[in-house]
């Protein structure tokens, strides 16, 4: 039975939430492992966030905004919770974003320390990355940290962890919880404040959303600089019990289904992309044993859903939405009732305003409110600017059904005006997804001195060809005007970290093959 979302329960710290379910589920249970496969429990959680904390403690300041740069792990989960245990402000920095974004990030947000690993350094290959933050920041390797820790850190460890409440920093609910950077997909990153409050809230509305066992394991690939890798990866299952499964990449294709089996893994976090790759690489009896997959991100294909059904049985594939401005879930199906081609059914407790856009009938632009909306975003100097009267701008274009099934029509940005017609750019990509299930695709649009804009389609198609998509859309009865007549065929589609289309850099390359178009033609 789904649980009753309890708006009170939001109104708690994430460390004191963090003891709380210690409390409710055993200081004994196994609660979060890596592929190191050294389990650790709710006791030696709170233990070794107690002895890391106090370290910082003493090289930062309270409410200091520290950067964090690692992959999923064990580490990184007890790092979040050291700087939580002493009053410190994680800023989880996406070192797949660039030197240039990155550097940004640590300017906007005020951050003067960053914590990594050595390993994950050469591993990684980061090294450029930093070098290049050194004249912000100071680089603290937490190799070292650990290695400093002595007997009196352990003892007093060991004492903060038997009376958890009487050794943390207290916070308030409304106290930044963390500082995360949005995706960039379509321009620059920007700075996002999501306060415990609102963290507590998503954790507690998905928890009513969808039934939780907190005999499940949640396996992790999701990087946590991404709030559905934060929040549903490590949040969601250590404060409703369930164990949570960090793994550093979601590229290991190959290591990753095996895993899955291996450690009796119950829901796993994904982007359609990913789980795709998953499916075709599995043995057959890999992903069977999962309860569900969730993925977000991007548009989950039909063609995943079929592949997951037709090899491995029934393990519903359950897409949601989110924004990093709504810690992330705004929606997701359930087990229970998962409509395909939706986004799924909103979280108990968000508002939502569709506003009217200009030629796009049958949706409207999506504003959401609610306890998950963030703080606010970070500007220039480091101060927050909240959302006006707490409605955030998803920028999407959407169809809400009665009961409350979202259905993504396209981005305003993914709009081109042909011949004064608004065309989705998403519905393009579709029929190119129809047409190649196989292969990945992204239309963008270019001006055009007749119709005002043109579609675009990059594809890593070998054979692509525009006749194809005609004949689909005429077969379907799609408009024509929606299939890109130009094509431009990629060794691959750029991606961000997370998986989703890098739409910036496709842009960059439909502009360039469009400069060496007309350089020829000079």
């Amino acid at each position: 039975m789904t649980a009753v979302f309890d708006p009170r329960l939001t109104r708690r710290s994430l460390f004191d939430a963090l003891v709380d379910a210690r409390d409710r589920h055993g200081a004994r249970k196994q609660i979060l492992e890596d592929q190191e496969r050294n389990p650790l429990t709710y006791t030696d959680l709170i233990r070794a966030a107690f002895a890391l904390g106090r370290k910082l403690a003493g090289v930062t300041r309270p409410g200091e905004r520290v950067g964090v740069m690692l992959p999923a792990s064990a580490a990184t989960v007890v790092t979040f919770f050291a700087l939580h245990a002493f009053g410190r402000t994680p800023t989880m920095l996406n070192f797949t974003a660039g030197i240039r974004n990155l550097k940004a990030a640590c300017e906007l947000a005020g951050v003067r320390r960053v914590l990594t690993a050595h390993r994950f350094v050469e591993q990684a290959k980061l090294h450029d990355i930093t070098d290049a933050l050194e004249p912000l920041a100071t680089i603290t390797y937490l190799e070292e940290v650990r290695a400093s820790i002595g007997l009196a850190d352990k003892l007093y460890a060991a004492a903060a962890g038997a009376f958890p409440r009487r050794f943390r920093t207290a916070a308030r609910p409304d106290d930044p919880g963390v500082i995360l950077f949005t995706s960039g997909s379509f321009g620059a990153p920007r700075g996002v404040v999501l306060s415990q409050a609102n963290l507590m809230a998503n954790v507690e509305q998905i928890a009513a959303h969808i039934p939780l066992d907190p005999a499940w394991v949640m396996f992790n690939p999701l990087p946590t600089f991404h709030c559905f890798g934060l929040t549903g990866g490590v949040l969601l299952p250590l404060l409703t019990g369930m164990k949570a499964f960090q793994y550093p990449s979601p590229l290991h294709v190959k290591q990753i289904p095996p895993l899955l089996k291996e450690t009796g893994a119950s829901i796993l976090l994904a982007t359609d992309t990913f789980v795709n790759q998953y499916a075709r690489s599995a043995e057959r009896g890999e992903l069977a044993g999962l309860q569900f997959i969730v993925c977000g991100a991007e548009k989950v294909r039909e063609e995943t859903h079929n592949l997951i059904a037709e090899r491995f049985g029934d393990v519903p594939v359950l897409e949601g939405y989110g924004a990093t401005e709504a810690a992330p879930v705004i929606a997701v199906n359930t087990p229970g009732d998962n409509r395909r081609g939706t986004v799924g059914g909103l979280l108990p407790g968000v508002e939502t305003r569709l506003d009217p856009v200009p030629g796009i009938p049958g949706g409207g632009r999506l504003f959401v409110r609610g306890p998950n909306v963030m703080s606010g975003y970070l500007a220039p100097g480091g101060a927050v600017e909240p959302p006006a009267d707490g409605w955030h701008d998803t920028g999407d274009v959407v169809s809400i059904s009665e009961d409350g099934w979202v259905k993504i029509l396209g981005r305003v940005k993914r709009f081109a005006k042909i011949g004064g017609e608004m065309v989705s750019l998403t519905v393009a990509e579709d029929l190119a997804t129809a047409v190649w299930p196989d292969s990945r695709h992204a239309v963008v649009s270019l001006p055009d001195p007749k119709k005002g804009e043109r579609l675009v389609l990059v594809t890593d198609r070998p054979g692509a060809d525009p006749a194809s998509l005609v004949a689909h859309a005429q077969a379907v009865g799609a408009p024509e005007i929606a299939v890109p007549r130009k094509i431009i065929r990629a060794a691959e589609i750029p991606v961000l970290g997370t998986g989703k289309t890098d739409y910036v850099a496709v842009q960059r390359m439909a502009e360039a093959d469009a400069a060496g178009g007309r350089n020829r033609a000079a």
